[in-house]
């Protein structure tokens, strides 16, 4: 299945009643309104998916077009456009991993490796990551390191710093952060932003439910 989701297997309809039960933030709360007659009227247009929905907006023309519809806007669009491509978050980049040695970013990039998709076809499986380790020199320990830091990367809006401290919790791979209870998991994460002042301020239940949602939707392809 590769890094991401396949997008072109999520059909509008799913799409819709997935917006309808999702956890959002409060500033895209507005994509769970009038759900019915907007996807109605992307689904009369011949919108099949949200790969499709996506190439759509992309359009300069279409965009423009379509926030001329009296059940669309231009801000509600944005707003849409936004979502839609979180739902391919952007990949972090191994020199961002400040805690992995400047040594094995180095070996890393000569490889062509320079972030975490680029990363993620070499370390799927013992073999490929025992591979990787004797073609680059690098440490066995740190490649397993660095694949389940690729792994959490993958969760929509997981940067560096918020995969290495799920890793530091022991929450190591995707499919224990699906597992997660997300009441647990927002106390624990809360506790350590506090002991080790990671960011200002905390993380709220709802942001952590979105984690463990967006985990659950992600392919368990990587054997450990």
């Amino acid at each position: 299945m590769g890094y991401y989701i396949d997008i072109g297997k999520i059909t509008i309809e799913h799409y819709q009643t997935k917006l309808k039960s999702s956890y959002l933030p409060p500033s895209r709360m507005v994509l769970k309104e009038k759900l019915d007659e907007r996807f109605g009227y992307f689904k009369q247009i011949g919108i099949k998916n949200i790969k499709e929905l996506i190439q759509l907006l992309k359009k300069k023309d279409k965009f423009t077009e379509l926030s001329k519809v009296n059940c669309l806007s231009c801000d509600y669009l944005t707003i849409l456009r936004r979502e839609l491509n979180s739902t391919l978050p952007k990949p972090n980049k191994i020199a961002d991993f400040i805690w992995i040695s400047k040594n094995t970013i180095d070996k890393l990039a000569k490889t062509g490796i320079i972030n975490t998709e680029k990363l993620y076809d070499k370390i799927l499986t013992k073999i490929d990551r025992q591979k990787l380790a004797d073609s680059t020199g690098i440490d066995y320990t740190e490649i397993l390191e660095l694949t389940k830091l690729t792994d959490l990367s993958r969760i929509k809006w997981v940067g560096v710093t918020y995969a290495q401290m799920l890793y530091d919790l022991g929450l190591d791979t995707v499919e224990k952060v699906s597992k997660a209870d997300p009441i647990d998991l927002h106390a624990r994460i809360n506790q350590r932003i506090k002991e080790h002042n990671i960011f200002k301020g905390g993380i709220g239940i709802n942001d952590v439910k979105i984690l463990v949602e967006t985990a659950n939707e992600l392919p368990l392809e990587i054997e450990y």
